[in-house]
């Protein structure tokens, strides 16, 4: 079969999990921080995945995530080909913002567009989801979901999968990345097992209120619902300053936020850019006075997800 293009250069934005109370099964997409991915067709059924930073990736592309996503692509496609990408790594691994998921996303949405668009978007999360298997062991869609189609998502299911994508109004996001590293896969080691049913009942109430707040435009209720009774008090002891950060935020004026995915990046949500900036401020003073470097970003929801870019 005869390829329209042969090369593909697209960018594949980061993402924040979780939203505070959505456990696995929120996300939203960011315009920036993102990675430059480039995937060219092969004459052969192979992936090939090299960094173009000097980040070490491992040779076999079953144990990288933007390898074995698209190994599980090629398993449904008769034509003999294959996959090179080239990543311009721009969102540090262990970061909190999707950087696995990133990687993932942005090389199947890429090889889809190489095959002229023959899968789906839920087919596309459904492939990238074997590359946060990869990072974490677990097959979850909370990145990968608002990656592919952006906005804000809702995985109500992943067996079968069910997305939602959901309106939202106009949020900017202020997010501090402290150097440090938190492995997803150490941060759902620390999870407990076991929850008690009234704080279970506060969570589902939560997530309700914060879907609610999103679809109303109602920024008040959206600020309410940022409330975690399960995951953050947890996580958040891998994160030096979290608290005093968190309530340092809310009395500049953010509407709420918490941790990004699995951490160290903290996230928070304004109404108006003015206030955004002010949270920003907040948290490079808290950083500043902690002795512990960090990046920042100040960015608004990307409501298109991976982006073609020639």
């Amino acid at each position: 079969m005869a390829f329209v293009n042969k090369k593909v250069k697209v960018a594949a934005p980061a993402t924040v999990a979780n939203l505070v109370c959505g456990f696995d099964i929120l996300g939203l997409c960011l315009h920036d921080p993102y990675d430059i991915m480039e995937v060219e067709l092969l004459n052969e059924k192979k992936v090939i995945v090299k960094s173009a930073d000097g980040y070490p990736l491992p040779e076999d592309p079953a144990l990288n995530t933007a390898g074995a996503p698209l190994l599980e692509m090629l398993k449904e496609v008769e034509d003999n080909i294959g996959f090179s990408v080239l990543i311009h790594k721009r969102i540090k691994p262990g970061s909190g913002v999707g950087s696995s998921a990133a990687s993932a996303a942005g090389a199947v949405v890429a090889a889809n567009h190489l095959l002229d668009n023959r899968f789906t978007k839920d087919e596309l999360v459904q492939f990238a989801m074997f590359g946060e298997k990869v990072a974490s062991g677990v097959k979850h869609a909370d990145n990968v979901t608002p990656c592919i189609f952006g906005g804000v998502t809702l995985i109500r299911s992943i067996f079968p999968l069910d997305i939602v994508p959901l309106s939202s109004p106009p949020l900017y996001v202020t997010v501090v990345h402290p150097q440090i590293e938190v492995r997803t896969a150490d941060a759902r080691a620390i999870l407990k097992q076991k929850v008690l049913l009234k704080d279970a009942i506060k969570q589902w109430g939560n997530i309700a209120g914060l879907v609610a707040g999103f679809l109303k435009n109602d920024y008040d209720l959206i600020g309410r619902s940022l409330e975690d009774y399960l995951v953050e008090p947890v996580r958040s002891i891998l994160i030096p300053g979290f608290d005093d950060l968190k309530k340092a935020c809310k009395a500049a004026g953010a509407l709420g936020g918490g941790i990004s995915g699995s951490g160290p990046s903290i996230f928070m949500l304004s109404k108006e850019e003015s206030t955004a900036k002010e949270v920003e401020k907040v948290m490079q003073q808290c950083y500043t006075q902690l002795g512990i470097d960090f990046h920042t970003y100040l960015t608004t929801i990307n409501t298109g997800g991976v982006k073609i870019l020639d």
